[in-house]
């Protein structure tokens, strides 16, 4: 499955790449390939400075080696051999009113002292950060990411979506960091679960992958004509200062809060890579609140308490 998996991102980087490049007009992906000194390494690839896009990251990589202190604590498990492979992207615009985007889907292995795998999951999902709200924005992506669901349960939209509402809500700040999306984790496979006979929720690792995969696939026809839509609007240079503003807030999360990062901090992972996902001008300012009654409060509203979209 890790082979196959790796695989899959491989090509998967390859085709959000090309769609992102013909959309961008002006600025290319460049490519770095790096090594993990313990074991893996990965493939990066970056934008900077384009017409469109201000900034952005399609990366893609295979580690391994020994579990880390930190994270067998977390797993809560002993001494013991890891695989992760994974893919994420991070989208910043440069025009206010295009959305950030993020997104990521990634692959888990354990091993036993003999070698054979003892647990093994995938995880991942999809979300929008706008800075203005245009609400057929929000239901185009949460549209899409609701197709690629009902192809495999009904009940994995409204499940994942309320997941990511959770996962992305900037608890220090008591808002959430975006519009939301997908986000699942710890996707087990369930085909010798009792529970799963009961509920009908049988998955194998192979139905997950069918899953993660379509849902993978999904990904440009949920951006790309949102930013094809937005990236040429007119904005003012107050619209600029107030997506920096909230680009810092996007920053915070990260940083705080985001397991990914933290993860990736925590394995010794590529820094350049993991920090890709950070914006390339953001503004603190002193205890700043939007004029009521504007497009900046409207959106700030929505964020105070997650909307159902569709």
């Amino acid at each position: 499955m890790k082979n196959k998996f790796y695989q899959y991102i491989q090509n998967l980087q390859d085709q959000i790449v090309a769609g992102l490049e013909a959309v961008e007009g002006k600025a290319k992906f460049r490519e770095d390939i790096w090594e993990r000194p313990e074991g893996g390494g990965g493939r990066t690839r970056v934008i900077e400075n384009g017409n469109v896009i201000e900034k952005g990251g399609v990366n893609i990589s295979a580690v391994h080696g020994k579990l880390p202190d930190s994270m067998q604590k977390l797993f809560n498990v002993g001494e013991a051999d890891f695989f992760a492979c994974g893919l994420s992207l991070v989208i910043h615009p440069k025009n206010p009113m295009a959305p950030t985007v993020h997104a990521n889907w990634r692959y888990f292995e354990m091993y036993g002292d003999n070698g054979n795998v003892i647990n093994s999951w995938f995880g991942g999902g999809q979300d929008l950060t706008p800075y203005y709200l245009f609400e057929e924005d929000a239901i185009h992506f949460h549209q899409t990411c609701k197709n690629a669901c009902d192809k495999h349960n009904q009940e994995f939209y409204p499940k994942y979506k309320k997941q990511c509402d959770a996962y992305f809500w900037n608890a220090h700040r008591n808002e959430a960091r975006g519009l939301g999306g997908l986000f699942f984790d710890y996707c087990k496979d369930t085909s010798d679960s009792e529970l799963a006979e009961q509920t009908g929720n049988k998955m194998s690792m192979e139905d997950w992958y069918t899953f993660v995969t379509e849902v993978g696939n999904s990904f440009l026809q949920a951006y790309i004509p949102i930013l094809e839509r937005r990236k040429d609007l007119p904005f003012t240079q107050e619209q600029r200062t107030w997506q920096e503003i909230r680009r810092g807030r996007y920053v915070e999360f990260n940083l705080v809060h985001d397991k990914g990062t933290l993860f990736g901090l925590k394995t010794n992972g590529r820094i350049e890579s993991i920090l890709m996902s950070l914006p390339p001008n953001v503004q603190w300012v002193y205890d700043h609140h939007p004029e009521v009654g504007s497009q900046e409060e409207k959106l700030i509203k929505v964020l105070e308490s997650p909307i159902d979209w569709i």
